[in-house]
């Protein structure tokens, strides 16, 4: 059975992060996007296409806080004239006269709720790779490579601008974390255990350890054997979503890898992030769930491709 359990303290660091990308002259996506994450968990966005979207659990933050979402609003659209206008000026410095370009950032803030430490970062990525990256105890910023050095002597001259990304990153990005958690306690905090299955689609297929309906999507799977963790004869899956904002995951144990006479050497452990107990699911041939024959309940195993339709979106910074 699923359990939902609130904890009282379900991280120690706390972050507030916003994923930009810049995208001009890109055919059938938005030219800017940007993501605000609190605890890594999306709270809204918004694109030049279709301008802000909240998610539901915090409609109502905004809805009291009209001023705040005003503010979010006036920076998303400045932000958006700041990066067309560097990556325009980047594609001249590199002489960059066709093809499509990608103008990544991200910033944000830690926050150790213990210790009180804050940690703030600004980090921005050019066609995937590293590019410059602000060190907020000298207030220069670092080049990730050659190329950047003429922005980064551009910037760093810009004292007023870093100035305020001093303030922002040290005083009010960590304010607004803080907001965030005190009203977004009640959700962020909940962790819903899954319900965890063996599978096999064929007798000579590997033995898939599947779990679903978890939640947040911070879980960890393993095979052991005689309580150790096994590093070869599996292979893990990624984590993907469900369509009830819950999560599921696989790892697969080859059968190569043992004899019928070992089964009961090897268990799958499943663990989710600030949940202390485990979930130890032991390898047994009776509880397996097949879609070939009469082993296990006999209960028809649909792949997670046909059960899930599955968006990835990548950001490389």
């Amino acid at each position: 059975n699923n359990k939902s359990i609130l904890l009282p303290n379900f991280t120690v660091k706390h972050s507030l992060k916003y994923f930009f990308t810049e995208t001009p002259g890109a055919q059938s996506i938005p030219e800017y996007v940007v993501v605000a994450f609190v605890d890594e968990v999306p709270i809204g966005d918004f694109n030049s296409v279709r301008g802000a979207d909240l998610k539901k659990d915090w409609i109502k933050f905004f809805e009291d806080h009209p001023q705040h979402l005003e503010w979010c609003i006036l920076q998303s659209v400045d932000r958006h004239h700041f990066l067309k206008a560097t990556i325009e000026t980047l594609r001249q410095q590199l002489n960059q006269t066709e093809g499509v370009h990608i103008l990544q950032k991200l910033d944000g803030c830690e926050w150790d709720d213990e210790t009180g430490e804050i940690n703030g970062f600004n980090q921005y990525g050019y066609d995937g790779e590293d590019f410059l990256a602000l060190d907020l105890q000298t207030l220069t910023w670092i080049t990730a490579k050659p190329q950047a050095a003429i922005t980064k002597m551009k910037w760093d001259a810009q004292k007023v601008r870093v100035e305020e990304n001093k303030k922002f990153f040290g005083d009010q990005c960590p304010e607004f974390l803080k907001e965030y958690l005190r009203y977004g306690r009640r959700f962020l905090q909940k962790t819903i255990l899954p319900s965890v299955s063996l599978l096999q689609k064929t007798p000579f297929s590997p033995i898939s350890c599947h779990a679903t309906g978890f939640y947040p999507d911070r879980g960890l799977m393993f095979w052991r054997k005689d309580g150790e963790e096994l590093h070869e004869g599996v292979d893990p899956g990624e984590i993907l979503p469900n369509n009830d904002e819950t999560f599921q995951m696989s790892i697969d144990l080859k059968l190569s890898s043992f004899t019928p006479e070992d089964w009961e050497r090897y268990d799958c452990v499943f663990q989710l992030s600030a949940v202390k107990e485990h979930i130890v699911t032991k390898l047994d041939k009776t509880m397996i769930r097949t879609n070939w024959g009469k082993t296990g309940s006999s209960r028809v195993y649909k792949t997670a491709a046909s059960c899930y339709e599955v968006v990835n979106k990548t950001f490389i910074f």
